[in-house]
Parts: C-alpha cells; sequence; structure tokens
C-alpha cells in the first residue's frame, strides 16, 4: 500500500441501517479502492463509528464531493486526511526524561508519524537530550506568578510552529482549563495508573508499602477535569514481594513509554474517536 495515494476516513453519526453501504458507495463513485474498514456501533450511545482506508490517485476532492451528501444525510462528522501526513506535535516534560527519549527515538526511527517542532519544560534538566535529537528546547519555568505568561507563551509557540498534537510526557504541571478548552482532543497526558488510590508524591513507595502486584499506566486525552479526560490506552506489568520501590518506578517508567508511544501513534494515525467520555480505538 503507497502511503501518498492513501486517505483515511473517520465518521461518527447516529446508528441506523444503510450507512456502510452509502459510505462504500460514495467512495466507488470517487473512484477510490478501500484497502482497510472498521466499524463499531455502540448500543450503550447510539452512535455508529467507521474508519476507512481509501487508496486511489488524486481521490481526495472526489471523494469528498461524493461524500458531503451522505454525511447530511445521515448527520455525520467526519473528516479526511491524508495517509502520509505527519502530525507536528510539541512535546513537555519536566524532570522525567524516559517518555521523551521513547518518543524522539521512534520518531528518528520511523515507528511514529510525527515531527517534533519543540520540546518545552518547566526545568532546564532535559535540554541536553532535546539537542541530542537536534529538537529545539524551550524552558518556560512555572511559578504562581509566572503560570499565566507561561501557558500564553505556550500557546503562541503552539500557534506559531503550527502544532496539530500537544504530549505530556511526564508533564507534572496542571494545564488551565482555558488552554485545555483550546485544543479539545489534541493533548495526551500519561500517568501511572495507581489513582486515586495512591495520590501526590512518592507513589511507588505507597504501592510499595500496600504490597501491588500490578503496575500501570494510562494514557488519555486532557480535559478540565484533572487526570480524568478520555482513555486512549492502558497497560499493565506484573510486581512481586521481591521488589522495592525502586524496581516499580524502573517497570513504571517503562510501561509508561510503551503506552504513551501507542497512544501517540493511535491518534496521529486517526484510530482514535471520541464517544463522550469513552474513545472508540480502531487498531
Amino acid at each position: 500500500m503507497d502511503a501518498s495515494s492513501l486517505e483515511i476516513l473517520t465518521l461518527s453519526c447516529p446508528d441506523q441501517p444503510g450507512i456502510v453501504h452509502a459510505v462504500a458507495g460514495a467512495i466507488v463513485v470517487s473512484g477510490g479502492n478501500i484497502v482497510e474498514s472498521q466499524q463499531f456501533g455502540d448500543p450503550d450511545t447510539g452512535r455508529f463509528f467507521m474508519r476507512v482506508a481509501v487508496e486511489g490517485e488524486q481521490v481526495a476532492p472526489a471523494l469528498r464531493m461524493s461524500l458531503t451528501p451522505v454525511a447530511a444525510r445521515y448527520g455525520m462528522d467526519w473528516r479526511l486526511d491524508p495517509g502520509n501526513h505527519r502530525t507536528r506535535a510539541l512535546i513537555m516534560v519536566s524532570l522525567g526524561g524516559h517518555c521523551l527519549n521513547d518518543l524522539l527515538f521512534r520518531a528518528r526511527g520511523g515507528q511514529l508519524p510525527i515531527d517534533v517542532p519543540a520540546v518545552v519544560s518547566n526545568h532546564e534538566a532535559l535540554r541536553p537530550m532535546a539537542e541530542f535529537y537536534g529538537i529545539p528546547f524551550h524552558h518556560l519555568p512555572i511559578t504562581p506568578d509566572t503560570k499565566a505568561d507561561a501557558e500564553k507563551r505556550l500557546a503562541d509557540l503552539v500557534g506559531e510552529l503550527d502544532v496539530e498534537l500537544v504530549v505530556l510526557a511526564r508533564y507534572m504541571q496542571v494545564l488551565s482549563e482555558d488552554l485545555c478548552g483550546s485544543m479539545p482532543g489534541r493533548i495526551i497526558n500519561i500517568h501511572h495508573s495507581f489513582l486515586p488510590s495512591f495520590k501526590g508524591a512518592r507513589p511507588y513507595h505507597q504501592a510499595h508499602t500496600r504490597g501491588v502486584k500490578l503496575i500501570g499506566a494510562t494514557a488519555h486525552y486532557v480535559t478540565a477535569a484533572l487526570d480524568e479526560g478520555p482513555i486512549i490506552e492502558q497497560d499493565v506489568v506484573r510486581a512481586d514481594h521481591t521488589m522495592g520501590p525502586d524496581d516499580l518506578a524502573r517497570l513504571g517508567r517503562d510501561v509508561e513509554a510503551q503506552v504513551l508511544a501507542r497512544a501517540v501513534r493511535w491518534h496521529t494515525e486517526h484510530r482514535v474517536l471520541l464517544n463522550g467520555h469513552r474513545t472508540v480505538i480502531f487498531r
């Protein structure tokens, strides 16, 4: 499959008979060829979700034209994206560099379809890592007095650099409600899955004290409700009684990096569709 001739159609609408037939017909009329198709009807919300990869030279204009009346008939929310597009993703970090290093390594190796125009941090510690990968580093220190100015500068960077996605790769600051609202479904966060049991500082020490047997991570879209946005991906690894807090933290770093990378890849490949407070993931 040639990515340069591929378009990704994603849509959602009220579930009803005839949707797949109508969409397939519009693709045929446009001269496109379906090379991948996934769909899901949610009985809880009554909505239908679909992701279709369509192959064809210069197919996008004709496909948009043929889909427009179909979308109007079925009340669809839909979009068409080029399959070869590399998402411009700004990465934000604090002191932990494991997720940042993993994302930049995967991007450089072609495993993630992202271009990273900048790394933003409230600390200077990870500047050398960003510079190693040749990525501009922006230090935006955060205090109660500077938070508003720092967020304004961040918003300016998003505009100046044509940023399409913001990734919080262990960025240990809470974004304001205004900033979250300005990029709905375009900010991804990663954190350990001990919440809400082990809040605050030293969660792995708290987990060790309780003798946990699973270490997990959660990647989700950021909303104004702290750590409660729609979940994209989660995973766990086993722990046992021989492991101390440092061992648990090491396991946690590994699973955080893997979960975040999967969430970013699925987002950039248009495999994540919002379904209220939940997500539909077409892997």
